[in-house]
Formats: C-alpha cells, structure tokens, sequence
C-alpha cells in the first residue's frame, strides 16, 4: 500500500508541473498538498526532491524516487502524512487530465515492479525493468 501511496505521490507531483505549464486548471488543495509533500519530504531527502523537481525536463528514475519516498515514509510519520495527504487530494482532484494520468496502469505496474525488485526473487535492477 505505501508503494502505490508514493508511486500515486511521484506520479501526480510531475503530472502537477506538466498542467500546471498548459491551460489545465487544478485545485489550489492540490497545489497546497503537492508544495507541503515536498518540503516535507526535502528534510528528510533533499536529493530526492532535487530529481523530481527537475522532472520531466531530466529523466527521473521512477523506480528510485518511489522507493526513497517509501522509504522517508516509514522513517518518519510527518512524511508519511503528507504522502497520504497528497494521494488523496490526487484522487479527490476534478481535473480530468490528472485522473486520466493517475488511472494509467502504469502506475500500478511501477509499484508492483518496485514490489518484486525488492521482494525476495526479484530482479534487484529496477534500471532495466519496463514499465
């Protein structure tokens, strides 16, 4: 469940900056959810944020913010609260663009990918895994 938390999290953070630079309008609870999630998220992985914020202008290994995001999460509550906070107002969010992107398989696919790099018999190299 935290996988696809954070995989929602990462997800709707670089689809944020992709509307937020087109005509597409989104709620200013998401605007406030996503900020709140990275400053957050920046005390207790600064490099982490650094590469989603360069997103999509330089390629981000989904597979490695997902796992430091998860891992910030189970490190500290305040983290963990302003993920779930994100994901829900993700999900709450009217912008259909953003529903169309957040309801991609993708995303389900990238936490169950995640989930077998790190669960016993997985590959360990997300780097090669297709998604």
């Amino acid at each position: 469940m935290i996988l696809e938390t954070a995989a929602i999290a990462v997800g709707t953070i670089i689809a944020t900056k992709a509307l937020e630079k087109t005509t597409e309008k989104i709620t200013e609870t998401l605007v406030d959810k996503t900020g709140k999630f990275l400053v957050t998220l920046k005390k207790q992985s600064p490099q982490t944020v650094v590469a989603i914020e360069k997103a999509p202008e330089q390629p981000l290994d989904y597979g490695k913010a997902v796992l430091e995001i998860e891992s910030a999460a189970k490190a500290n509550p305040e983290v963990a609260q302003a993920m779930q906070e994100l994901a829900a107002a993700a999900k709450a969010e009217p912008n259909p663009k953003l529903a169309e992107i957040l309801a991609m398989p993708n995303l389900e696919k990238l936490a169950d990918k995640i989930g077998q790099v790190v669960m016993p018999g997985g590959t360990g190299n997300i780097e090669n895994q297709s998604f």
